[in-house]
This record gives C-alpha cells, sequence and structure tokens, in this order.
C-alpha cells in the first residue's frame, strides 16, 4: 500500500489531465513520485521514473513505484525511439545541465513530451533583479543563489523559442500562478510571460 507521505502537488493534477489513461508514462526527475502515484492510480498508466537523488529513488521504491536512479543529462540516450507514449520532465529542466539535449531526447524516446518549469519572466523576478539588484526568491524559486541547484533559468517566451529552434510542435500550454492555478492567458502570451509563476507545456515531434 502507497504512503501518504508523498507530495502532492497542484500542477501534477494539471499533467495528469494531459496524459491519457493506460499510456506508458516516462517521469523524469521524478522526486518522491507523487505524480507517478497520482498516474497509476487515476489513470492506470504503465507509471516509470528517473530521480537522481537516491533519498527519492528510496521514497518511490517504498511506496511501490518503478524508479530507478539516473541523469537525464546522460542517462535518456539509452532508451529506444517512441519508448513511451507520455514523457514528463516536471520542475526539472532548469537543473539540467543540457537542456536542450534533453529535450530531444525526451522528444525522441515518447510520443508526447510535457515539460513544467518556474517562469524566470515573471513580475517579482523582474522587480528582485531591477529594483532590489538581487537574485529572487520566490514560491516557486525557494532557494538563495548560492544553494540552488538551478543553473539553467529560462522565461516562457525563452522556451516556446527553443520548442520552435528544434523543430517541436506545441499541442497545449498552461500558464499557473504560484499555487498551480490557471491563468486566463496562453502560456506563450506576453501577459503571461510577465504574470506566470510557472508553466506547463505539452509537445511533440
Amino acid at each position: 500500500m502507497m504512503s501518504s507521505m508523498i507530495t502532492k502537488r497542484a500542477d501534477h493534477l494539471l499533467i495528469a489531465g494531459m496524459i491519457d489513461p493506460n499510456s506508458r508514462v516516462l517521469d523524469v526527475g521524478c522526486s518522491d513520485g507523487g505524480l507517478l502515484q497520482l498516474l497509476a492510480e487515476q489513470k492506470n498508466v504503465d507509471a516509470r521514473g528517473v530521480e537522481l537523488s537516491q533519498e527519492g529513488v528510496n521514497k518511490c521504491v517504498a511506496n511501490g513505484l518503478s524508479v530507478v536512479q539516473g541523469d537525464a543529462d546522460r542517462d535518456l540516450d539509452i532508451y529506444p525511439d517512441a519508448a513511451f507514449d507520455y514523457a514528463v520532465l516536471s520542475q526539472t529542466i532548469q537543473a539540467t545541465q543540457n537542456p536542450r539535449h534533453v529535450l530531444e531526447q525526451l522528444l525522441r524516446i515518447s510520443r508526447h513530451t510535457i515539460v513544467s518549469f518556474p517562469n524566470f519572466g515573471h513580475w517579482r523576478v523582474r522587480w528582485s533583479l531591477g529594483v532590489r539588484g538581487r537574485m529572487p526568491v520566490t514560491e516557486n524559486l525557494t532557494y538563495s543563489w548560492y544553494e540552488t541547484p538551478n543553473i539553467h533559468f529560462c522565461t516562457i517566451r525563452d522556451f516556446s523559442a527553443l520548442v520552435e529552434e528544434i523543430g517541436a510542435t506545441i499541442d497545449d500550454q498552461i500558464a499557473l500562478d504560484s499555487r498551480g492555478t490557471k491563468l486566463g492567458a496562453s502560456a506563450t502570451g506576453r501577459f503571461a510571460n510577465l504574470m506566470a509563476e510557472q508553466a506547463v507545456f505539452l509537445l511533440r515531434k
């Protein structure tokens, strides 16, 4: 029986809504397995995960989830083409060494790729840099500059430009506030790039 200690996140519900029942899903950077558990319970998917930290892997395995330790920057290359219906990279792309390579691999190994990330173009981030002259700390960017695992910050417009550059198609996009609530604008609009604290994209090659 799965533990109730697994983290529940609002954006996981939105991601789950993009995934068809009975699909094959790979969650890359799955942390404690919150999304995998949700998908297994609500969508009856074949849910698998890759997690860098041993602590995260241990939590997932203890809750009956199929998760292996791995590094998104290196280990996605070993998966065959179209091995999954969906590959998910949730709040992780900014912590990878080579985001473009990781995204290209996700698009290669899955029919659909879902990516969520904190938006560095949010107005609070701009205010902190422009007025205070300090690196921002927000609900979605919780680390101080000297301890953050996030090494490649981007805005919604930056990510959209990367998607176009690698020739992928955006099938859906959702702009969210800090609590994971949808904003009124699409995630590629000017309003969203200023007001959204995070975004979720559904992509395909």
